[in-house]
């Protein structure tokens, strides 16, 4: 019997990506520290500005799409069309 498992089917390679991005995350947050700045304005100033305004603005993202998602959603078969009955001739 062939194995068809691939290595994100092992829980510790998932641990090991998660791990993986939680370190590039704190990375980059702390490469604030390695730049000189010229912003338009002062709150751009603030030590992790970006990496927090970023995350901020991909949680609303995430958020009002849900919401919209409410609004736009059709039903499953909103394209199909209605069955004919023979009635129409």
């Amino acid at each position: 019997m062939k194995d068809d498992r691939r290595w994100l089917d092992e829980p510790r390679n998932v641990d090991r990506v998660v791990h993986g991005l939680y370190l590039l995350c704190a990375l980059v947050f702390l490469a604030d520290l390695l730049y000189a700045k010229h912003p338009h304005f002062d709150v751009e100033n603030l030590f992790g500005f970006y990496a927090v305004f970023g995350f901020v603005g991909s949680v609303t993202l995430v958020l009002v799409a849900k919401q919209l998602r409410r609004v736009l959603m059709r039903g499953e078969d909103y394209y199909e069309r209605p069955e004919r009955t023979g009635d129409d001739d």
